[in-house]
């Protein structure tokens, strides 16, 4: 499955869109469970190497089937490389700002016991590092004594560490476009930014992930498995024999199952 298919697909429309600051891409849309009360929320962060071109739309499938599985189902948008409140700090703090608005904007139905943070490709380093923010130090965009504590992420071909995805040069240096520069350059940057610096997550994790990805290899998810098993993390890496990127995204490729069960073994976790 190509880029130009998934970003031609198309979905029913969001029940709702929701503004969570002033900025043009301060929105997250809401598909509602189709049936029965909201028992769990998704979160769901899009990749596109956090850069302006590529918005929300493209997961917006993934989006409304996870609402048929039974799930309040939330992509939250954020500023990206190329706009003005886009890359550091900006893209880190609407993260921050639009996952604490969400308990209120909901009426109090997300619950940090009941909410996932799925997200894809960039979405994937995104929700990661959210679900870190307990660790941030002080000063970091996106610190908070009290921030929203999901009870797991499911990262779907993440960008999960980002020193190591400067070095592979990742979509043409995609990193240092978010960050600035490099590691050396910034190490203060990356210490704030970078999942894999901020461990232990003291979160379930699951991290899925093709071993036919051409955007972010496999290499990515198996050295984060690595280091957060290493610090006593409950983390799991799911390889996915012949599949690539983007049907990590796509609801009618069998990829889905394995978010499914991952969304399953998340929210059944006992922390």
């Amino acid at each position: 499955m190509g880029l130009a298919e998934v970003l031609g697909r198309t979905a029913r429309r969001s029940d709702s869109t929701l503004r969570y600051g002033e900025g043009i891409e301060h929105v997250v849309e809401l598909w509602w469970p189709d049936s029965g009360p909201v028992t769990s929320t998704v979160v769901v962060l899009h990749g596109g190497f956090w850069a302006a071109e590529y918005d929300r739309a493209h997961i917006r499938p993934l989006c409304a089937e996870l609402a048929r599985h039974g799930h309040l189902t939330a992509a939250l948008e954020y500023h990206r490389v190329g706009q003005d409140r886009g890359g550091w700090p900006g893209t880190f703090a609407d993260i921050a700002n639009g996952l604490d608005a969400l308990p209120a904007l909901t009426g109090g139905l997300v619950k940090d016991d009941r909410t996932v943070l799925l997200g894809h490709s960039a979405g994937g380093h995104l929700a990661l590092w959210a679900a870190s923010r307990h660790r941030l130090p002080p000063g970091s965009p996106g610190r908070d004594e009290t921030p929203l504590r999901a009870k797991g992420v499911v990262s779907l071909a993440g960008v999960c560490d980002l020193a190591e995805a400067y070095r592979l040069d990742l979509d043409g240096g995609a990193v240092g476009r978010l960050l600035g520069a490099g590691p050396a350059s910034f190490p203060d940057r990356y210490h704030a930014a970078d999942p894999a610096r901020l461990l232990p997550l003291d979160a379930r994790c699951v991290l899925i992930h093709g071993d036919k990805d051409d955007r972010v290899p496999l290499e990515i998810s198996e050295r984060f498995h690595r280091l957060a098993t290493a610090h006593g993390d409950d983390v799991t890496l799911t390889r996915l024999a012949g599949a690539d990127h983007f049907e990590l995204i796509d609801p009618d490729a069998p990829a889905f199952a394995a978010v499914l069960d991952a969304l399953r073994t998340v929210l059944a976790h006992d922390r």
